[in-house]
């Protein structure tokens, strides 16, 4: 995964935004707060992701909404890397 992508994975049934900010992977929820949209659909510039569907951004090393028409931050979890494999731990960060 680039730095500067985005990609939507599902963990245990739950949708996850894992982002790749110059080589440090953080995982989010995907689902925007505001609306329905998925969050790894949107744009990641730097750490903000924005949502495709109207615009809001999120802090994707914190989870907090940080612009737009959000207001309601996201759901931050705990991402491990060992060599080629990524854990994502639902237990939160």
């Amino acid at each position: 995964m680039p730095p500067g992508t985005a990609r939507r994975v599902v963990v245990d049934g739950i949708e996850i935004a894992l982002c790749n900010v110059g080589g440090e992977l953080y995982a989010v929820d995907d689902v925007c707060t505001h609306a329905w949209a998925s969050l790894s659909e949107g744009v990641l510039v730097g750490a903000q992701l924005e949502c495709p569907l109207h615009g809001g951004c999120f802090d994707v090393r914190t989870g907090a909404a940080d612009g737009g028409i959000v207001t309601e931050d996201l759901r931050r979890f705990a991402v491990r890397v060992d060599g080629a494999e990524v854990s994502v731990s639902l237990s939160g960060d």
